[in-house]
């Protein structure tokens, strides 16, 4: 069945939804405390050395997922009236919460903390992800709409080669999703009706919002993302605002080009 009739552009939430971030930012952790217990300069004790040296991959698997939790947290809290925080800035304060909680808050320094904070800039994206955006921008504007400041969504567009046609960030807005001043800052900055408007997110939340104001909704299932039920799906399709849903394994983006109706024929 095909999608129509066709926007003028279409917003993407971007973690989860276009890069995966759960191995990319464990990746990034194991490697921060590899270097620290390797480097002969540091002066760790050997209680920090004891307990990094126990750490698995399952246990900064599970830093990493409650870093990304805190980041929800951080957001769905943050006050549109109060002095803009950007999630850099929250990455950064929370990874050394996260650490010391362990015991393992004198194993960087602050510089190095950054560093580790920044690794959110440098996520890889799905396998459907470059492609479908490259054939939906045949015929359709494709603009990011991430709580992500525009540090963050510039670098991961070009770490990914992104091929987004535009960028819009939270930041742009003052708030944060699921606020209205987001969807709607968004709308006006292209000078369209919601109607006009698309939101694809592996995030209900983020459709629920989208659709309050008229945008179209479609949701893209990805691996660990949401790890709905069975009711919680009945739920969400009974309420009625996800207008497309693409389940695992369907193609993800690159299938939303063909049922918007663009080929997506490789021409030889």
């Amino acid at each position: 069945m095909s999608i129509s009739p066709l926007p003028k552009v279409l917003f993407f939430d971007v973690f989860g939804t276009v890069v995966e971030w759960r191995d990319c930012v464990t990746r990034a952790l194991m490697r921060a405390a590899e270097s620290a217990l390797l480097d002969p300069e540091k002066q760790l004790s050997v209680d920090v050395r004891v307990q990094a040296g126990a750490m698995t991959p399952e246990d900064w698997q599970a830093i990493a997922e409650e870093w990304r939790a805190s980041y929800g947290q951080f957001t769905a809290s943050f006050e549109p009236s109060s002095a803009f925080v950007s999630v850099d800035e929250h990455h950064y304060t929370y990874i050394h919460k996260l650490l010391q909680q362990r015991g393992l808050d004198d194993m960087l320094t602050d510089k190095e903390r950054w560093d580790l904070a920044l690794c959110w800039h440098r996520l890889e994206p799905w396998s459907d992800t470059v492609e479908g955006l490259r054939l939906l921008n045949r015929q359709l504007r494709t603009c990011t709409l991430s709580n992500g400041n525009v540090a963050l969504l510039e670098d991961l567009r070009n770490y990914g080669s992104l091929p987004f046609t535009d960028m819009a960030s939270a930041e742009h807005f003052g708030a944060y999703k699921p606020s209205p001043q987001v969807y709607q800052g968004a709308v006006k900055r292209f000078g369209l009706d919601p109607s006009e408007c698309g939101m694809v997110a592996a995030h209900l939340y983020d459709l629920k919002a989208a659709k309050a104001l008229g945008f179209m909704t479609i949701y893209i299932e990805r691996p660990q993302e949401e790890n709905l039920t069975a009711e919680q799906i009945a739920e969400a399709r009974r309420e009625g605002f996800v207008d497309q849903w693409f389940s695992l394994g369907c193609g993800g983006l690159v299938e939303v080009a063909r049922r918007f109706g663009i080929p997506t024929e490789t021409s030889s």
